[in-house]
């Protein structure tokens, strides 16, 4: 468990001084404060796990302190400090929410004693919080992320434990394997959930155009920078930021977006005052991205600040059992968006799309999927709605079913050719125009006499 926030609210600094005092000597930082209007502004701007504070006190009083950290931060932990005069005020401050009450004088154990109970109570709610995100992104990840095959759960379990953390992710994956769908649920299970998801392709831009989409211009910095823009890194303050083909950048740009990541501050083009920027980067690559370090083609110490935490994105050819999953997810979602009654798949239009290799993984089978929800004209896919190069595992296997079949017309013309001369092999060898012992091996295999 982190160190947890503490706060002692007193006006009185000898008691103030000597509660701080006791908390170290349990390795307990606080703050401490004497002065209740500064103690208001103060909770209203910090969170504190647990605050301490006298009921009676100049300006305001330990109930109001109470009731402005409680509507701040509910699970803040008040416990007041009261004299003999006022329990029954105390006892009241309890049913509004007060964790509990201290009558003064106490000896240092009896605090202590009661501080470790709300200790014990700040891990609770912390780890309530916790296994709520956890099944919280469990049941996304399974809504929204199609497959139970094993890599896929894998994947799921990854996405759930590290996406409550705060720090970056670098996902690895072929082209279409689902990197932004990744980093949206990685987002949607993290602290910053309800701030900005934005998302750039690195690859898809010339290096002066990427730098100005993510890091802004001021009007001037180049030729048609008629006004100031705003980066998309700004657009992402307290949120998350999605960087893929992260390995298409240049070098110049890789040292520019590495001192944003060590700063948290980004400099727009065309100026040279620093922004502070609060976000969390998810980078993506489409090959490894460690053989690019190797090459000298991406800098490694970016790599290493990238590298926190690793996702490897499986290729579809790897989950095959996925595969009829995903396509009637497809059929049903393209059979809605284009109001047909296409409900299933014929056999042989699946056996085709589960020995097909897909390299251009998911998103090449709901393309798919979405051009034959639109050919058809029944209320099932065929395989004449696929395309051809789907065909070309079955093409093999038509090609080895006509190998047999020369087979059974090698044995026909053999047999053949020795009843014509008579059963004289060395003749039918010559008829067929191929030596003896190749006769006689063809005459084994196929058990002619």
């Amino acid at each position: 468990m982190k160190q947890p926030a503490i706060l002692v609210l007193d006006d009185d600094r000898r008691m103030g001084e000597l509660l701080r005092d006791t908390l170290a000597e349990e390795n307990l930082g606080s703050t401490i404060l004497n002065d209740s209007r500064q103690a208001l502004q103060d909770i209203t701007e910090n969170r504190y796990d647990i605050i301490v504070t006298d009921l009676k006190m100049p300006h305001h009083d330990g109930i109001t302190i109470l009731e402005r950290a409680r509507e701040v931060y509910p699970d803040t932990i008040v416990i007041l400090l009261t004299g003999y005069g006022s329990i029954e005020t105390a006892v009241e401050a309890t049913r509004k929410g007060a964790y509990d009450y201290i009558q003064k004088p106490f000896e240092p154990d009896d605090f202590l004693l009661v501080i470790k109970r709300a200790l014990d109570h700040v891990a609770l709610l912390e780890e309530n919080k916790r296994l709520r995100r956890q099944i919280e992104n469990r049941e996304f990840t399974d809504k929204e992320m199609v497959g139970d095959s094993a890599p896929m759960l894998a994947l799921k379990e990854m996405i759930a434990r590290i996406a409550p953390f705060d720090a970056t992710v670098l996902m690895e994956g072929e082209t279409g394997t689902g990197k932004e769908l990744v980093a949206r649920l990685l987002h949607s299970g993290s602290p910053r959930r309800h701030m900005p998801f934005v998302a750039a392709n690195c690859g898809a831009l010339a290096e002066q155009i990427l730098e100005s989409e993510l890091f802004g211009h001021e009007q001037g910095a180049f030729t048609g920078a008629d006004r100031r823009k705003q980066g998309l890194f700004e657009a992402a303050h307290r949120g998350t930021i999605f960087l893929d083909e992260i390995n298409a950048t240049s070098a110049n740009f890789q040292v520019k977006l590495l001192r944003v990541l060590q700063e948290g501050q980004i400099v727009r083009m065309g100026s040279s005052a620093p922004t502070a920027t609060d976000v969390r980067v998810i980078a993506a690559s489409n090959i490894p991205l460690e053989k690019e370090v190797d090459g000298g083609r991406f800098r490694q110490d970016l790599y290493y600040r990238l590298n926190v935490f690793s996702l490897v994105l499986p290729p579809l050819r790897r989950r095959r059992p996925d595969i009829p999953l995903l396509a009637h997810h497809f059929l049903h979602k393209f059979s809605l968006k284009f109001d047909k009654e296409v409900k299933s798949i014929a056999q042989p239009a699946l056996d085709k799309l589960l020995q097909y290799d897909w390299p251009g993984n998911v998103r090449e089978l709901e393309n798919i999927i979405q051009r034959a929800v639109l050919l058809s004209d029944s209320t099932q896919i065929s395989s004449i709605h696929l395309p051809k190069r789907t065909s070309a595992m079955h093409d093999l296997d038509d090609a080895c079913s006509s190998l047999i079949s020369f087979a059974e017309m090698e044995k026909m013309l053999i047999s053949h050719t020795l009843q014509t001369v008579n059963g004289h092999r060395e003749r039918t060898a010559e008829v067929l125009g191929i030596s003896p012992a190749t006769l006689w091996r063809k005459m084994k295999k196929y058990q002619l006499n």
